[in-house]
């Protein structure tokens, strides 16, 4: 999705997307990627790019004429956005690079559930601080535009949304994380992200996929 967002910024427009198949590897994906064997992969003049914001990085230079910058380009806060993409990938995914949110699904009793949702919510406090911080006041991330971390935290609001539904409670809150809240509802409805992002039921068949011996069902 970050790469599609990052193309759709810079006005890449007519490109070919092909879509793995779950639980299969194509010939092209493992000759485009023999190291981790792992989608996205972006393919531009038959050269192939890997992993998500190195792509989106990519893109930014590859297509520096055309549409906005993604990055910016003081040195500091360029450092800056870097380390704090890095920080989110690191605590949102856990291994096999799946959604932390996952662990909330998976906990098999109320404390592991509670222990998971305490560290998830320190996190997004976390960030509701640093958000101030970086954003400055401005609508995103990286100022009055969306931008590159806006892309790194975004592309997790759908798998956030699908556990909210799982579990039955919100991890966004207008009166802890306004300043998320906010943002998160112009990430969704921007016009390069609101045609990408996926719908909540899709995630959840995603999920019963992803964990076969465990039901994944609506909370009441």
């Amino acid at each position: 999705m970050g790469v599609r967002v990052a193309l759709h910024l810079k006005g890449v427009v007519d490109y070919d997307f092909l879509q793995e198949r779950l639980g299969e590897k194509s010939q092209l994906l493992l000759e485009s990627n023999p190291v981790y064997k792992k989608i996205p992969v972006l393919i531009h003049n038959h050269n192939p790019v890997c992993e998500s914001m190195i792509i989106v990085e990519y893109a930014d230079e590859a297509w520096a004429a055309s549409g906005r910058a993604i990055r910016t380009a003081d040195p500091y806060d360029r450092a800056l956005h870097r380390f704090w993409a890095a920080c989110i990938d690191d605590e949102v995914r856990v291994a096999p690079r799946r959604p932390t949110f996952f662990c909330l699904v998976k906990a098999e009793t109320q404390e592991a559930r509670a222990e998971a949702m305490e560290q998830s919510l320190a996190g997004l406090e976390l960030l509701e601080e640093s958000l101030a911080k970086l954003s400055k006041g401005r609508g995103f991330v990286g100022g009055d535009a969306m931008a590159y971390l806006d892309i790194a935290l975004g592309c997790y609001l759908g798998w956030m949304k699908a556990c909210e539904t799982v579990i039955g409670h919100r991890f966004l809150d207008e009166e802890k994380t306004p300043l998320l809240v906010g943002w998160a509802e112009r990430f969704c409805s921007h016009e390069a992200v609101k045609d990408w992002m996926p719908e909540t039921d899709e995630l959840l068949e995603l999920a019963k996929v992803l964990q076969p011996k465990r039901k994944v069902s609506t909370a009441n």
